[in-house]
């Protein structure tokens, strides 16, 4: 099996943001079954050692690629656009405030231990982040990677926020 440049090609599908999963679980199943190392324990110690790193390439663009946020991180740095990057871009100023508007009303829930705005906010980032893969899709296709890695950070924040969310709803399950 001939080395595969990147994840798309590991699982042969095509290099895009919209990704059909059903044919994504499709190619990733039938890779599997054909370089899981179950299948592989009777051979010589190199050819399990290459059937390892097969399937655990394909794990890893399985994992990649199913994710639509970790996709546009992916095809970005495909394209040598760092996301993670402080340098690569600055933020919207009306995101900027946006984000710290969510992160006070998130402490002021978790200090007031409400647990009804703290699911509020979590519903109203769902929405949120739903309206953004929708405008990241559409930036993908028309080819404005620079404006899609803006759009992929503003996502990475949010991500942060549901989590800092689910720690608060966690804190007070305990509790």
């Amino acid at each position: 099996m001939a080395q595969a440049k990147n994840h798309f090609e590991v699982l042969g599908v095509p290099v895009s943001f919209t990704v059909a999963l059903d044919a994504l679980d499709r190619a990733y199943r039938n890779l599997q079954s054909k370089v899981h190392p179950d299948r592989f324990v009777n051979a010589t110690e190199a050819e399990r050692r290459v059937a390892m790193q097969l399937a655990t390439g394909a794990n890893e663009a399985y994992q990649t690629l199913k994710h639509p946020l970790k996709r546009a991180i992916y095809l970005l740095e495909m394209r040598d656009i760092d996301v993670r990057s402080e340098t690569s871009i600055t933020m919207e100023p009306a995101f900027l405030m946006q984000q710290l508007e969510w992160r006070e009303n998130i402490e002021d829930a978790r200090a007031a231990r409400n647990l009804g705005r703290l699911e509020s906010l979590h519903d109203e980032l769902i929405a949120e982040k739903r309206v953004r893969f929708s405008h990241l899709e559409k930036l993908f296709g028309s080819g404005a990677f620079q404006p899609a890695c803006e759009a992929a950070r503003q996502l990475l924040f949010i991500e942060k926020l549901e989590r800092e969310i689910g720690d608060g709803i966690e804190e007070m399950d305990v509790a």
